[in-house]
């Protein structure tokens, strides 16, 4: 064994380019005749040494410590190796190196440090045997990783869903009618139940287009209550202002009879520019989420791109669209509800050019789609929606009032409630002021996301309304 690594140490010294002799004669340093082999080495080694501290030598051949052993494994060639390839392949095509464990870099770091008296071939098994526990390990550390990248992010429940769905639409109303919960539920801050708060408190009630009834009503039944339940401290009136207030609002709120008909036919109108068409392309989306097969026909043949419009929305929501360029819209409306039946469509949405109640022919010509469609569908329409602008204030009552005796409206859906409203006309409606019959609120609108159109629910109103937080909670609940 001790001369095979003699053997091997003297064959890659004592290269054709450079022996010892010849180094010590460059060095400017002889070398005794009859000196023995081990001599020459070691003295060449020790001029080597030398020469490295003052720069490079002529053959440019790396100097080795004396005292280090040879290394068999560094003179075999990487591809002699068995598996080296492969580990090398594994390497650069995992999405991922991840190095291996502490235990195995102890191993390869022992198995690197062979003893002199071992054999090439022993050496060079370890080696591949030590590589390949290596490529084992990444590998199943990356399996690892993605087991617990898949863990880390869990699919949220669709309760979850919901209540984070509820939660927003409460912040977002809350938001919309900022002003008019500012003015009221501010009344309640650090002050005494005297009768200069119910004094302030009428007057922000009546600002809000609550109006005459609904503000006595109110503020009488809070006075009963204060009494009562003996309350004393501000922020337990305006709790019970918005028990009151939901209790007010309670009988607008109605769920819409959704599969009550087939199709069910629904008739839309309101003044220009409330929101009808856009309203129309959300119900549709809100309709196809409950899994029902929806059609819309566009009957509003008067304004410039209406129709467009409308056709637009049915393509965002994948709708057909009944249209007719510059067509009778009672045409269209019979048109519309045959095809309805015809392709056995859930709901059937007719559109209808906007109009003002002071606008007689247009009123009358708004009686005559309702007509046309009845023919059609002996007991259609199932509905007849009004659009309101919540920004109109008083206004709106006059609307309902007109449209309710044109064509008998069976619910209500107010939109803009995002920007100026103040919100309080529904306590007007539902007092009945003016005359109105208290019509049902089917959905409210705070925006102009394809989301933002939601079911009415007093007790949200209500709390938004005086500014009340609390009911957020119940929202998610």
């Amino acid at each position: 064994m001790f001369s095979f690594f003699k053997r091997k140490k003297t064959t890659a010294d004592q290269s054709p380019e450079s022996t010892p002799q010849q180094d010590a004669a460059e060095s400017d340093v002889s070398v005794p005749e009859g000196a023995t082999d081990d001599n020459a080495r070691q003295r060449s080694e020790s001029l080597a040494e030398t020469s490295a501290d003052k720069g490079p030598v002529a053959n440019d051949a790396p100097a080795r410590p004396q005292q280090e052993e040879p290394d068999v494994v560094e003179q075999v060639p990487a591809a002699q190796v068995p598996g080296a390839d492969e580990v090398s392949a594994a390497q650069e095509t995992s999405p991922e190196h991840v190095a291996p464990a502490d235990g195995a870099q102890t191993e390869l770091s022992a198995a690197n440090q062979v003893p002199p008296d071992s054999s090439p071939t022993a050496a060079v098994a370890a080696a591949s045997a030590v590589d390949a526990e290596d490529t084992t390990n990444a590998t199943k550390t990356t399996d690892v990783t993605a087991e617990h990248a898949a863990d880390a992010s869990p699919t949220p429940t669709s309760t979850q869903e919901s209540n984070g769905k509820r939660g927003s639409w409460f912040a977002r109303l809350k938001r919309g009618l900022s002003r008019t919960g500012q003015s009221i539920g501010g009344l309640f801050v650090d002050v005494k139940l005297d009768e200069d708060l119910y004094e302030e408190l009428e007057t922000a009630l009546i600002m809000a287009d609550a109006g005459m009834e609904a503000t006595t009503s109110l503020l009488e039944a809070l006075r009963n209550r204060v009494r009562k339940d003996r309350l004393t401290d501000a922020m337990q009136a305006r709790a019970a202002l918005r028990e009151l207030i939901t209790e007010h609002l309670k009988p607008l709120e109605k769920e819409f009879p959704l599969g009550s008909a087939k199709p069910l036919v629904m008739m839309i109108a309101g003044v220009n520019g409330a929101g009808k068409t856009t309203s129309i392309g959300k119900l549709a989306n809100a309709f196809q989420e409950r899994g029902a097969h929806v059609l819309l026909a566009a009957g509003d043949t008067f304004r410039a791109a209406a129709r467009e419009q409308l056709m637009e929305w049915g393509s965002r929501n994948n709708v057909t669209v009944i249209a007719q360029e510059g067509g009778d819209p009672a045409a269209v409306a019979f048109d519309a509800v045959n095809a309805g039946r015809a392709r056995k469509a859930d709901v059937v949405m007719v559109d209808t050019a906007g109009r003002l109640p002071t606008q007689l022919h247009l009123m009358e010509e708004l009686k005559k789609i309702r007509r046309v469609i009845n023919k059609a569908e002996g007991s259609a329409p199932h509905e007849v929606l009004l659009v309101v602008d919540g920004n109109s204030g008083q206004n709106v009552l006059a609307q309902i009032r007109a449209f309710d005796a044109a064509i008998g409206l069976t619910g209500l859906v107010v939109t803009k409630l995002d920007g100026t409203a103040k919100g309080g006309i529904l306590a007007a409606v539902a007092a009945g002021s003016q005359g109105v019959r208290p019509v049902p609120v089917y959905w409210i609108g705070v925006g102009e996301g394809i989301h933002d159109l939601q079911p009415f629910r007093a007790h949200e109103f209500a709390a938004a309304l005086i500014g009340d937080s609390s009911a957020e909670g119940a929202a998610n609940a």
